[in-house]
């Protein structure tokens, strides 16, 4: 491989590894035309950007960030590497679940990196699909936040007037006091 051309593939890297702050490593050895087709359109469909690049020109972009966390994953290059870049930070866990059902067991996780944090091998599948979105977790967040409200308007639709007859009763003889 030529010096220039070596040179474009660590620069678009680079570029993607900024863009996306997630990324999975996967092995794809074994799959078939058909597969890999199946593979590809899939991640596709769910917005993971799917790439296959030399795990040595992958390891010395990993390398030359200032990044001891990401370096975890290095190890792991090795064999076929299939490299999907995620916004979400479970979305091509789910979808390396749900594709090794249909696939015979391929693509298997070799690692990721998520949120900051390196994942070493494939017994942290589950683990990363339990992994929240952002948009998940705001989701929860305001459910929480709205709960007690829910259950004051329950309780007065409920009671209708007797829960506020009573509350104003209880209220006036207080003041009495």
């Amino acid at each position: 491989m030529k010096k220039e051309l070596k040179s474009q593939i660590i620069e678009s890297i680079s570029a993607q590894l900024q863009k996306y702050p997630n990324f999975y490593l996967a092995n794809i050895e074994g799959l078939n035309a058909g597969q890999t087709v199946t593979l590809r359109r899939a991640c596709f469909d769910e917005g993971i950007k799917l790439s296959v690049v030399k795990n040595t020109l992958f390891a010395h972009v990993i390398k030359g960030l200032d990044n001891e966390e990401m370096k975890n994953i290095i190890p792991v290059l090795e064999g076929n590497t299939a490299i999907m870049y995620s916004e979400s930070p479970n979305g091509p866990a789910k979808l390396i679940k749900k594709l090794q059902k249909d696939l015979g067991g391929k693509p298997e996780l070799k690692g990721a990196y998520v949120q900051e944090c390196a994942f070493i091998g494939a017994d942290k599948l589950d683990e990363l699909c339990a992994i929240k979105s952002k948009e998940e977790l705001i989701g929860d967040i305001i459910s929480l936040l709205q709960a007690p409200m829910r259950n004051v308007i329950s309780a007065l639709q409920n009671g209708g007037g007797q829960t506020i007859a009573g509350l104003v009763k209880t209220l006036s003889e207080k003041e009495e006091k």
